[in-house]
């Protein structure tokens, strides 16, 4: 598939390109490769040759992304424009931390997990920011903090079913061994294997990331039953031929779940918020975000379903 990109690690002395530290040209936004992961390939560079690992790039994200998103709340034009500016910062080191993993080699579920939580941590500093200048609105100082927490619940649920899709998709292109998908199962036996004591962090990322494992299941029935089916018909190594044939199919749909990761949100919150008008995002959130999840998740249910019955027929025979 020419559209795989390798992830082996680089050799010590072996300048990597920035080829090899992307996930995968199907699962890749057009903005990101334009502008993100140049500037990501570059950090990740810089903290290779520090010996600096992923995670703690990821714990700078997390602590930039979230100060920019308070900045939200002052609503002045110069601190507006700070936070547009950290928010880009900080999502260029999310990349850079993936990258960087990428290149050395250096992955783990924890950092994973501290991946996926960091724009979710961005974005609870965002919501209640935006809520925050809503409330000082004439007509919605009632309202806007139910309506920050209802478009903040759709947002979970739909950066999350996202960011399964992709896993999925990877896994498709490059197997268990290179992707990122997991399944609750495992990571249930991980918690319950994990102490308490001295490994409280692990544990609680452990629980959590269990947790958010869980409810991308229970959205995706017929996936969770089409990968069942496979797995008993051919372990961990499914037909190349089937996988190319779902990849087809998929490949459509990566672009929805770019749309519902983070570009198209922070265009439409950096829009907002320099008009002065914070309502029109929880609106955006509600409404068009919406209708996209709606159809991303019914149309790749709808494909795995196909698959389903062509497997059964295949095992049938």
């Amino acid at each position: 598939m020419s559209t795989q990109s390798s992830n082996a690690p680089a050799s010590p002395g072996k300048r990597p390109t920035l080829a090899s530290t992307l996930k995968s040209r199907d699962t890749e936004e057009t903005f990101d490769l334009i502008f993100y992961r140049p500037i990501g390939y570059v950090w990740a560079l810089l903290c290779r040759r520090l010996g600096i690992v992923p995670n703690a790039v990821t714990f700078v994200a997390i602590v930039v992304g979230t100060t920019g998103g308070i900045l939200f709340a002052e609503g002045s034009l110069t601190c507006t424009l700070w936070a547009i500016g950290l928010l880009v910062f900080a999502n260029s080191l999310d990349s850079a931390d993936g990258q960087l993993a990428r290149m050395t080699g250096q992955y783990s579920r924890l950092g994973r997990f501290l991946d996926g939580m960091c724009g979710d941590i961005w974005f609870v500093a965002i919501y209640v920011s935006v809520a925050y200048r809503l409330s000082l609105q004439e007509g919605w100082s009632l309202y806007a903090w139910p309506l920050g927490a209802v478009a903040g619940f759709f947002h979970v649920k739909q950066a999350a079913l996202a960011d399964y899709y992709r896993n999925f998709h990877l896994f498709i292109l490059k197997g268990k061994q290179q992707s990122e998908w997991d399944n609750s199962a495992q990571l249930a036996d991980i918690y319950r294997r994990t102490p308490w004591f001295p490994n409280l962090f692990a544990k609680l990322s452990a629980l959590f990331y269990w947790g958010y494992t869980r409810q991308q299941e229970l959205s995706t029935p017929a996936l969770q039953q089409l990968r069942q089916q496979l797995d008993t018909q051919y372990g961990d190594e499914w037909p190349t031929s089937l996988r190319e044939e779902f990849r087809l199919k998929s490949k459509p749909l990566m672009k929805y779940t770019n749309i519902l990761t983070f570009n198209t949100r922070v265009f439409v919150l950096f829009a907002v918020m320099l008009l002065g008008e914070p309502l029109y995002y929880f609106l955006f959130e509600l409404t068009v975000m919406n209708l996209i999840f709606l159809y991303m998740n019914r149309r790749h249910e709808h494909i795995c379903r196909q698959f389903i019955q062509s497997a059964g027929k295949e095992a049938s025979l």
